[in-house]
């Protein structure tokens, strides 16, 4: 009788010390309830450097799409909207020329965004936010070139970081 208490004893002991360890786990979405879709407006471009959002926009649906927490819809079927605005679009020089210290081999590319996430029905702010995304690249040749072929790389890293703040906030 007394082995049979202790072995039920250990088996409660072991369940509650290997449960502990998933504790505030949670399966499926953690949004707040009634939130299944989303309404990706065009982003804003404020950067001065042109057809970014374009490029932006398109990285956002996708990732939206690919991550699966929300269903990209139309406006007016939408339980959320998401406005973008692209507030920056920087070069930094990241590594120089040993030969000719003033010529940039390297460089990082940052697209900087304010996210608002909203309920459609009532404006309700759910999120609102900066996020930034990056890419580093090795220059050569045209840096106009250089630029439009790293922007992708830059837009999807952006496109992660939102849907990251819309979809993991709760």
């Amino acid at each position: 009788m007394k082995n049979n208490l202790f072995c039920a004893f250990c088996l409660l002991a072991a369940a509650v010390y290997l449960g502990s360890g998933c504790v505030g786990y949670q399966l499926g979405s953690t949004l707040p309830p009634g939130i299944q879709s989303v309404y990706i407006a065009t982003f804003v471009n404020e950067t001065g450097e042109p057809r970014v959002e374009i490029e932006a926009t398109r990285a956002a649906i996708q990732e939206f799409q690919k991550d699966g927490t929300l269903r990209v819809t139309g406006k007016n079927a939408a339980d959320t909207l998401l406005t973008v605005t692209l507030v920056e679009y920087e070069l930094q020089p990241l590594r120089y020329e040993e030969a000719r210290r003033r010529t940039t081999e390297e460089y990082r590319l940052l697209l900087t965004a304010d996210i608002v996430f909203e309920r459609a029905a009532t404006g309700e702010v759910l999120v609102s936010r900066r996020v930034r995304g990056e890419t580093d690249f090795q220059f050569g040749g045209d840096l106009s070139s250089a630029k439009r072929a790293n922007l992708p790389a830059a837009s999807r890293d952006l496109a992660h970081d939102i849907v990251e703040a819309v979809t993991e906030y709760w």
